[in-house]
């Protein structure tokens, strides 16, 4: 993973992170960096997609051997990523302030629920709730139910990929500067800026976005149910054209009418128009309504299950997936590769620097 040609090579970063900012390091492991990541002793190595390419030292930062460890490792030491409490580290003598004297070019990212400042900076949090105090939560569900949380820690994926971006501009600044800086990771800020469109229309247009479930925020696609799956349909786009289709299998119902040529008319009665197809729809399998749909320049697609994502001859053929040997089993497990580092063109492994004692 840690390719010579690749944008990080060189770089060592000492991870310090939990769940909130594994995927940061990840990241950079990816593009080439030395990441080491630091364990307390006897906590087992969590085994997970985010660890891969990653190295393991036993380490315990409370402890005065640790401490002074850790300060050994941070001379030689280009990034750390950490995701203690605001505060904590400076107790230990390990904050920012102090480390940046043993190391200036040091860059040290922090990801915590709310940052380093400001009324909520100790208050606990987790994934949802970040997602709630987000606004990412209140978006997401059925118009009709309440909010529902997405899939996955959204709010840690965003905050690492954020604090990634972060480390890079940093290490361009450090170009010119010589110094290294200290980059504050909100989980609350980081969710809040990937809601796209509804911040934008409520600040510019007073409007409150609200949840469309399956159907895009605009009307333009929606989920609907296939015989065998489920199938994204545009609703929009030629219209005269989809109407004539289900009109050919005696689908249409009242769809051929001249009312329905208009798209503010669509627009305003879309719950019936998706009454209507979702009949149709589940008349017929998946593939077969992509396949015709495609041919017929409609931008439609399959929505894929786990199983089919893991069988795409798409995915097989980038190299998507690899097998990575637990390190305490032996047993082969399939992960997702690498993607960053087969975005680079040399794939061969430099020499990692040896860990001083």
């Amino acid at each position: 993973m840690n390719g010579q040609g690749s944008i990080l090579s060189g770089c060592r970063v000492l991870d310090l992170t939990d769940a909130k900012g594994r995927l940061c390091s990840r990241c950079m492991a990816d593009m080439g960096a030395e990441v080491i990541r630091l364990e307390k002793p006897s906590q087992s190595a969590d085994f997970h997609w985010e660890n891969l390419g990653k190295r393991l030292v036993t380490l315990d930062i409370e402890s005065k051997p640790g401490q002074d460890m850790l300060r050994r490792l941070l001379k030689t030491a280009d990034i750390l990523v950490e995701s203690r409490p605001p505060g904590y580290l400076e107790t230990l003598g390990l904050g920012y302030s102090s480390l940046s004297r043993l190391n200036p070019r040091l860059i040290f990212a922090s990801i915590t629920p709310f940052g380093q400042t400001g009324p909520y900076r100790d208050y606990k949090s987790c994934d949802i709730v970040a997602s709630a105090m987000g606004g990412q939560l209140y978006l997401n569900g059925q118009p009709d139910l309440p909010p529902l949380k997405p899939f996955g820690n959204q709010s840690y994926y965003l905050a690492s990929l954020f604090a990634a971006i972060g480390v890079m501009l940093a290490l361009w600044r450090r170009h010119s500067s010589g110094r290294g800086q200290h980059i504050d990771i909100s989980l609350q800020e980081c969710t809040a800026a990937a809601l796209d469109h509804a911040l934008v229309r409520y600040l510019y247009q007073g409007e409150v976005a609200k949840r469309r479930g399956s159907l895009h925020w605009n009307g333009a696609f929606r989920v609907f149910p296939a015989r065998d799956g489920y199938v994204l349909l545009s609703l929009l786009y030629q219209w005269e054209t989809l109407v004539e289709w289900l009109a050919a299998e005696d689908m249409a119902e009242d769809l051929t009418g001249e009312k329905w040529r208009d798209r503010d008319y669509r627009l305003e009665h879309i719950d019936h128009v998706i009454e209507v197809l979702g009949r149709w729809t589940k008349s017929h399998p998946a593939a077969e309504l992509v396949e015709k749909g495609q041919a017929m320049r409609f931008p439609w697609a399959e929505v894929a299950s786990i199983p089919e994502l893991l069988a795409s001859p798409q995915l097989k053929e980038r190299g998507f997936w690899t097998e990575i040997e637990h390190p305490e089993t032996g047993e082969k497990i399939k992960f997702p590769a690498p993607v960053l580092s087969r975005c680079f063109s040399s794939h061969t492994h430099p020499p990692n620097r040896e860990l001083e004692p």
